[in-house]
């Protein structure tokens, strides 16, 4: 799905993926947005690991979130379609099809805000991050740049959006 997208993959490619028997699906999910929805939870879920390894340790916050970004950078610039973030390839997709992966989405991107707010406000006490603005308002326009970013690479086959995103996550952190 990371390449073709949820409506473009039949049910036929995901048993073939999962290298199960074709009627087996059935078996596991009910419905082809059940599967979606699973899909997606197993992603927040190894996403969210992979954020708190980026975010944590012993580095100023402001320098563990521009790593953070960093890496938002190159794996959306990877070849690999594991790479890729489903929020941007799934997000506009899915949401008015169905309510469920739409509130996976939701739950999963509010999770990252969340994290990304602790780590601001790890960078406010540490003097890593200066900005006035809210810690919560900060890390949902750091998120929402990030994103913008992701569609303008994918609209226009350029990571340039990804440094002008950098710097201007360096300037709101400032």
């Amino acid at each position: 799905m990371t390449h073709k997208g949820y409506t473009s993959v039949g049910l036929a490619e995901v048993v073939a993926a999962a290298s199960v028997p074709k009627g087996s699906f059935y078996h596991y999910f009910k419905s082809k947005e059940e599967f979606g929805q699973a899909l997606l939870e197993q992603y927040f879920s190894d996403y969210l690991a992979t954020v708190d390894t980026l975010l944590m340790g012993s580095a100023p916050a402001a320098q563990r979130l521009l790593s953070y970004f960093q890496y938002w950078a190159k794996t959306q610039c990877s070849d690999l379609p594991t790479d890729k973030c489903l929020v941007v390839k799934l997000g506009a997709e899915v949401c008015d099809l169905s309510e469920g992966m739409r509130l996976v989405l939701d739950r999963g991107t509010q999770a990252i805000h969340a994290k990304l707010e602790r780590c601001i406000e790890q960078g406010l006490v540490d003097g890593s991050i200066t900005s006035t603005a809210p810690s919560a308002t900060l890390a949902q326009s750091l998120y929402q740049v990030w994103l913008g970013a992701s569609l303008m690479m994918k609209i226009g086959k350029r990571d340039d959006a990804f440094g002008t995103s950098l710097t201007l996550a360096k300037r709101l952190l400032s």
